[in-house]
């Protein structure tokens, strides 16, 4: 189950009503609607995955769920664990805004909206070896990849939550 920042719960479809009406608030506005995860390892594994919808110049809104899982100590699993989750979260979130945005007489075509995945990955560090598996993984299946230091959603919004 999400949350949004401010703590309430939210699902999926909760949260589509509410980023189409976000993007309904001002249809001439540029927006990028971002999906990234995060993860830090203890004695298990907190993965965090966070949906943000960024109105440029504007401010935004943005949703977390987080969720425990055995310890993951291998680097490239940890990372196709938070890419996979991201991807499943994006295809789900897509799927769900159809139906309010077709109430609305619109489709996310419609709108100017970059949808990007945000991987937690570098040129800097062990990740770096995992740059072309992952981008090409992420724009095959149609999305933007974005990596550090751009990948605010994932490097930023899930890492202040997975700490």
């Amino acid at each position: 189950m999400f949350r949004a920042a401010s703590g309430k719960e939210m699902s999926i479809d909760e949260i589509a009503s509410r980023v189409a009406g976000y993007l309904m608030e001002d249809t001439d506005a540029q927006y990028e609607i971002t999906v990234g995860t995060d993860s830090q390892s203890g004695k298990e594994t907190k993965m965090v995955e966070v949906i943000a919808v960024h109105r440029k110049g504007r401010g935004g809104i943005y949703f977390y769920n987080i969720e425990f899982l055995p310890l993951i100590r291998n680097l490239r699993q940890k990372i196709n664990e938070e890419t996979g989750r991201s991807l499943r979260v994006a295809n789900e979130l897509l799927s769900a805004l159809e139906t309010p945005l077709l109430e609305k007489d619109y489709t996310i075509d419609d709108l100017h909206v970059a949808f990007q995945i945000h991987c937690d990955i570098g040129t800097h560090g062990k990740t770096s070896m995992l740059i072309k598996e992952i981008t090409r993984w992420v724009t095959g299946q149609g999305y933007i990849c974005l990596i550090k230091p751009y990948s605010y959603t994932a490097s930023g919004i899930a890492n202040k939550y997975s700490k």
